[in-house]
């Protein structure tokens, strides 16, 4: 099930982009389908920036978005094939894409390498991103050795080539009312699952069965895929950052680590949510997860217009610091702690990302040197962890307790709106609600 595409958003960021590239040329593929064994191929998801742009999610496609005095959006895609469509589904072809999508111009993606020098041709600059695939790079050049072939015939080739993500990065960083619209339900969504996951997880269970169901409520409330590989981690899996086998036996006095989303129509929502096996919090558990959980209200505090973005994170590594502290894993001052990073021990990554259409999103953290400026309509995750494998001075009581929670916040006037916040956090409401649905 898909959200239906409004056309105007998509034609109103081609008219955005064209007013940037000036006298230039963008030129902007989809992904292209991978195999995965002989002729079965990995599910196909689209590029991101080219669905930003158009709106298109088919494969085998490049959108070309000419500047100037006259700027205007063409379309290479699949050919119409009725008999293909019987294998593999509905193809727009470009006459139906052109109309469906208000583009100005469509022709069949065979004829891209024979077109593209004549859109080349007398323009100031071409504005693309090369160096992910050799062969893309190849056909690139070829157009503009083309191009730069007619030169004694009194044609131009473009003097400079720039990278489009350049200028998409900063398109996509501030969030429009429909990619919110769309990131609240995605929110709404995963923070349903991981409520589903908190009642059924129990001793004895597997990881894979606590992710199954995941993706079972990701799917059955609309959304097409998970936005990444979830990390459904028990026990000491927990303090293993990036888990995905997702395959141990849960037990009984064990943590629950869950870090998972879901993509709606593009859009990913990313939570992690920590829980007893058993429902019930030990106290050692309950003093790390009450600790990370004072570290992750420090950063939400800190996201709102003006702040810089390293603020939150450095709100949450303060509070994490003494906390390491009072609970004996460090020795020394706080000013210590914090100028030799002893802390990294036990939370060494950031405390948060961008968010959207990718789930590490695109745009800069910083600019000319300095972290950058937080703005209403930027979207990131709020991550603060505690990771404690067993080591040399750490107290028994604290080994192989792995804690991390995440929301996604929305950045307003006023300072921050939590996407994520319908999933149970605080250790009175997340026993509460184990306890109660276990009955």
């Amino acid at each position: 099930m898909s959200t239906p595409v409004d056309i105007a958003v998509h034609q109103q960021r081609r008219a955005r982009l064209a007013a940037a590239i000036g006298g230039g040329v963008a030129v902007i593929p989809t992904a292209q389908e991978r195999i995965r064994n002989r002729d079965a191929h990995y599910p196909y998801r689209f590029d991101s920036y080219f669905y930003h742009l158009s709106g298109f999610r088919e494969p085998e496609a490049v959108l070309v978005i000419c500047g100037g005095t006259k700027p205007r959006s063409i379309l290479f895609c699949r050919e119409k094939n009725l008999e293909r469509e019987i294998w593999d589904g509905y193809r727009h072809g470009p006459e139906a894409a052109r109309e469906a999508f208000a583009i100005e111009e469509a022709y069949p993606v065979a004829e891209l390498d024979a077109r593209m020098p004549d859109l080349l041709a007398d323009r100031d600059a071409l504005h693309v991103h090369l160096g992910e695939d050799p062969a893309w790079d190849g056909r690139v050049l070829g157009w503009l050795n083309v191009v730069r072939s007619r030169a004694r015939a009194g044609v131009r080739a473009p003097a400079a080539i720039h990278d489009v993500r350049s200028l998409l990065d900063e398109m996509r960083l501030i969030k429009d009312a429909q990619e919110l619209s769309l990131m609240r339900r995605a929110g709404e969504i995963s923070a349903a699952a991981h409520r589903a996951a908190m009642a059924a997880a129990k001793p004895g269970s597997s990881e894979y069965e606590v992710e199954a169901l995941l993706q079972h409520e990701f799917r059955r409330s609309g959304a097409q895929a998970p936005a990444y590989t979830p990390i459904v981690a028990g026990g000491a899996n927990a303090c293993v950052l990036h888990y995905v086998e997702n395959s141990a036996p849960l037990r009984d006095g064990d943590l629950l680590l869950i870090d998972a989303g879901c993509e709606l129509d593009g859009y990913a929502a990313d939570i992690t949510r920590t829980f007893p096996v058993n429902g019930r919090y030990s106290g050692p558990q309950r003093a790390v997860y009450e600790l990370v959980l004072a570290a992750q209200a420090a950063a939400i505090a800190s996201v709102k217009p003006g702040a810089r973005w390293n603020e939150p994170h450095d709100a949450a590594v303060k509070v994490l610091a003494q906390g390491f502290i009072d609970l004996k894993l460090l020795t020394g001052t706080i000013d210590a702690v914090l100028e030799q990073e002893s802390y990294r021990q036990f939370y060494m990554h950031r405390t948060g990302h961008w968010l959207g259409l990718d789930v590490h999103d695109a745009g800069d953290y910083k600019r000319d040197g300095q972290w950058r400026e937080l703005q209403p309509g930027m979207v990131l995750t709020v991550e603060p962890g505690c990771y404690i494998r067993p080591a040399a001075g750490v107290p028994e009581d604290f080994f192989n307790i792995g804690v991390r929670i995440e929301d996604d916040a929305l950045v307003t006037a006023g300072g921050c709106e939590l996407l994520t916040a319908a999933a149970p956090k605080t250790v009175a409401d997340i026993e509460a609600w184990m306890r109660e649905r276990r009955r």
